[in-house]
């Protein structure tokens, strides 16, 4: 990687040297956009270390023609254990950033050891290493975890020691690769023993060996979460083939956090030693997109960067290019051809008017009609004679008959007779009331009729238009009916 200089001076102040954001990056949370080459994998871009750094996500974005930026990434100074401790004002200002999105992530780079790039001795490094296996430090990052819970991200990435297999830092492993471990493991204990803590440890070398194959320096699986790599486009390798295929290279990175069942990162990568290079950033990002890492940053500040950086303007386009979400063309409406609305005529129903046909007033006769009065018929009694119930006759001596007088009937009784006769008798016609004046009247029944009538009187002028009329009632007193008394 580039040598960087001090990075932060002071607990709060400090000068952004080269060294320094070489080393830093931005996390991304997962994208959520369809763009270009891995748009889904979580990125971002190291921008500064402070409030300033937090204020150009927001452009960073617009670059990007919209691409959220959802993870912030900062670095603690390394001069003195009171800026490890996180005593330190920006961190105010990331923990309010990314709590204004559920979905956002926090990267905190967390150096192992004050006086971090001030040029320790090995020896002197090899002492410090011990003094922290012994558990000489671990009261500082118990303080710093607690700060982190305190300030609402508890579930902060700590980059803990980063490129621990260089040259350049206090805190790194060559001197002292087994106690280096031993220390590693006691910060990270430490630091879960604080309540409320969600922390995840990354481990992240430089790509290749650089001082000590960065294998030698992995503290176990149980005290790492995540395998990274810092890989910036210099030495070794020539190429990014090379870069891929050299003793512990992006490849050997692949392998081995896959056997370990970790996720990889890469906190930090960009431009280096070779200039304005766009066949490397299309390549590496190529090498993203194939891997899928957890979350990639690249350090965006001369030479590294793409956006801060005016120096790099074909790699600027290959980057913005790939990473900008892809942009849905332009609507074109389809022409809408109206349907031709074609009236129906209207064909009027004849009225066929109903003719009136009159209806003829009759006029009602001013002489009122008599009802007739129908005699009840008298029907004669018959007289039954009384049978004769003969006595015991006791022998008697026979006697001469004495004749008897037969009765002579009068004009007003019927003749007794043997049996009922089948002539009925003169019955009397029926009095009907004579209408003035009186109609023609109608021939009189037959004698002994079963029908009497009688002349009905409508008036002079109704009677002229109706003729005569008669009420006639018909008396069946057959010797069937039961009522002939004869």
């Amino acid at each position: 990687m580039p040598r960087p200089g001090r990075r932060l001076a002071g607990t709060c102040i400090g000068t952004v040297t080269a060294g320094l954001l070489a080393s830093g990056a931005a996390l991304a949370a997962p994208e959520a956009h369809k763009g270009g080459q891995g748009s889904d994998i979580a990125m971002g871009a190291y921008l500064d270390y402070g409030p300033s750094g937090v204020a150009r996500i927001p452009s960073l974005s617009r670059w990007l023609g919209g691409k959220e930026i959802r993870v912030g990434h900062t670095y603690l100074p390394g001069d003195s254990w009171a800026g490890i401790e996180g005593n330190v004002g920006f961190l105010e200002d990331w923990a309010e950033w990314r709590q204004a999105k559920d979905d956002r992530m926090f990267v905190l780079n967390v150096p192992m050891q004050e006086r971090n790039e001030e040029r320790v001795s090995d020896r002197q490094v090899a002492r410090l290493i011990r003094a922290g296996a012994e558990g000489a430090y671990d009261q500082h990052f118990r303080k710093l975890a607690e700060r982190l819970v305190g300030l609402g991200v508890p579930d902060t990435v700590i980059v803990l020691g980063w490129e621990m297999n260089g040259t350049t830092y206090t805190h790194r492993c060559a001197p002292d690769p087994e106690n280096w471990k031993a220390y590693w493991r006691r910060v990270v204990k430490a630091m879960r023993s604080v309540p409320g803590q969600e922390f995840r440890f990354d481990f992240a070398p430089n790509r290749g060996k650089d001082a000590i194959g960065w294998t030698e320096c992995y503290p176990g699986d149980d005290v790492v979460d995540i395998v990274g790599m810092d890989s910036y486009d210099q030495d070794p390798g020539r190429s990014f083939d090379d870069q891929v295929s050299q003793p512990y290279g992006l490849q050997q990175h692949v392998d081995f956090a896959k056997a370990h069942g970790k996720g990889i990162s890469y906190p930090e990568w960009g431009l280096f030693r070779r200039g304005d290079n766009p066949e490397y950033v299309r390549r590496m990002l190529k090498w993203i997109e194939q891997h899928r890492p957890i979350y990639h940053t690249i350090t965006d500040y001369c030479p590294h960067g793409v956006w801060q950086c005016k120096t790099n303007p074909q790699s600027s386009k290959v980057f913005r290019d790939a990473l900008t979400p892809d942009r849905p063309g332009p609507v074109i409406p389809t022409p809408v051809i109206p349907t031709p609305v074609i009236p129906t005529p209207v064909v009027p129903t004849p009225v066929v008017p109903t003719p009136v046909v009159p209806t003829p007033q009759i006029p009602k006769p001013e002489v009122p009609i008599p009802s007739p009065v129908v005699p009840s018929p008298v029907v004669p009694s018959p007289v039954v004679p009384s049978p004769v119930v003969p006595a015991p006759v006791s022998p008697a001596p026979v006697e001469t008959p004495v004749p008897v007088p037969v009765p002579v009937p009068s004009p007003e009784s019927p003749a007794p007779s043997a049996g009922p006769s089948t002539k009925p008798s003169t019955k009397p016609s029926p009095v009907a009331p004579k209408p003035d004046p009186a109609p023609t009247t109608p021939p009189p029944p037959p004698v002994n009729s079963k029908q009497w009538c009688m002349p009905l009187n409508f008036g002079e002028w109704l009677s002229k238009l109706i003729g005569a009329q008669s009420l006639c009632v018909k008396f069946d007193w057959g010797k069937d009916s039961g009522f002939w008394p004869f």
